[in-house]
């Protein structure tokens, strides 16, 4: 179970995949809008409601871009979480007394947990980002990279303590209806519940103060059914040197044409080729030297670029480390500053350029470092090798296998 943009789903597809190859019956449940990831994976899908992108494209959404800081940000998101939650709970109930086992993100573990809970149905969290508090970085959802040892802990609680703001309305209903106790987080906590993270610890080390049963597996890859590009598109690539793919995911941007105009500006300003993902920005490109696609497998794409430049979502950054390719990244909200800037610890970007003040001379900047020092190259390579060493879906089958 899961909510919110691609990137909380894409990866949820391989996950589910490998359960299924390891002789599990799998549903996926979250927006319909992304139904079409798991076509031929043999996974099930069980839709929620809400169309994330249609509360993005929102005037609430839209004013997410009017927040000057993370905290802002997160703000805003928590408020507008809170009034969708009460629209998908019935769907996720109704999901989950069909399951012997439920596998929760982060975006759903209260509400899960207390549905679990209330039909004795064993669960464990599956996280796309290290949400447990910790004194080594502060909450990634922040943007920000660190306050110090003791802010930061401090302020993972305080974090997680509005996430479970979000549900508070349902699960106390949903305890009410089931007959059960009410129960804080910190109570929760001390049942040492399981939780897998679907990310490499190469990328992000297990922090040392983490309580056992947070575990770091690897990478969960998404399920790709595709195993060629567009001929239009391989053509381009054939066409000339190595492109830079460009693309903000499912991020939104307050101006659509002015960034594109930016984007491109900046390509040919550092004489490069682009290659422009529209995604939930509707970004493009036009002209010999540029080529704008849908969406296409990040898989089969990056590895024939020259540097990616993406909004540093898990799941993109996920995918430019798996392709060994330097990055730019353009950070836009929550926990996207967080990965960009492991891209920059980690050696293989040279450093972020966010949306916020974003300009065509930044980008330039950055990819001309990022396409002219073989450094990033050499380190991206070598880490995507370590990566692929990463078995990550087979802790969590083992784990399942042992609780069915």
């Amino acid at each position: 179970m899961t909510a919110g943009s691609r990137g909380d789903v894409a990866p949820y597809t391989g996950l589910g995949h490998g359960l299924v190859r390891a002789g599990h019956e799998v549903t996926l449940v979250t927006h319909a809008r992304f139904e079409p990831l798991v076509a031929e994976s043999g996974v099930a899908f069980h839709s929620l409601p809400v169309d994330p992108r249609a509360e993005l494209e929102s005037a609430r959404g839209q004013g997410l871009h009017r927040s000057s800081t993370g905290a802002g940000k997160l703000y805003r998101a928590v408020e507008m979480a809170r009034d969708l939650v009460g629209r998908m709970a019935g769907d996720i109930v109704s999901a989950a007394r069909a399951g012997d086992v439920l596998l929760l993100a982060g975006t759903l573990a209260p509400l899960g947990r207390t549905v679990a809970e209330g039909l004795s149905i064993p669960s464990m969290g599956v996280n796309l980002q290290p949400l447990a508090p910790t004194r080594e970085f502060a909450p990634p959802m922040t943007g920000v990279r660190s306050w110090g040892p003791v802010v930061n802990r401090a302020a993972g609680h305080t974090v997680n303590m509005a996430v479970e703001w979000i549900f508070s309305e349902e699960v106390r209903r949903l305890r009410a209806a089931y007959g059960l106790p009410r129960t804080g987080r910190r109570d929760r906590e001390r049942q040492d519940w399981p939780v897998f993270h679907g990310f490499s610890p190469r990328v992000v080390p297990r922090p040392g103060d983490w309580r056992a049963g947070l575990d770091i597996t690897g990478y969960w890859w998404p399920y790709d059914r595709e195993d060629r590009l567009p001929a239009p598109l391989l053509d381009f690539l054939d066409a000339g040197p190595p492109p830079v793919f460009v693309g903000l995911g499912s991020a939104t941007v307050p101006d659509p044409e002015r960034m594109s105009g930016e984007v491109v500006g900046a390509l040919r300003a550092a004489g490069l080729r682009g290659v422009i993902q529209r995604g939930w920005g509707e970004l493009r490109g036009e002209g010999d030297d540029m080529f704008t696609v849908g969406e296409v497998p990040h898989s089969l794409l990056f590895p024939r670029t020259a540097a990616v430049v993406h909004h540093a979502g898990a799941g993109t950054t996920a995918a430019g480390l798996r392709a060994g390719v330097p990055a730019v990244p353009v950070p836009v909200q929550f926990d996207e500053g967080f990965w960009a800037a492991r891209l920059v610890a980690l050696g293989v970007s040279p450093g972020a350029v966010p949306l916020r003040g974003f300009t065509s001379a930044g980008l330039e900047a950055g990819l001309l470092r990022a396409t002219g020092d073989p450094s990033y190259g050499r380190r991206a390579r070598a880490l995507a090798g370590k990566l692929r060493t990463e078995d990550g879906v087979r802790p969590v089958v083992n784990a399942v296998n042992r609780l069915t």
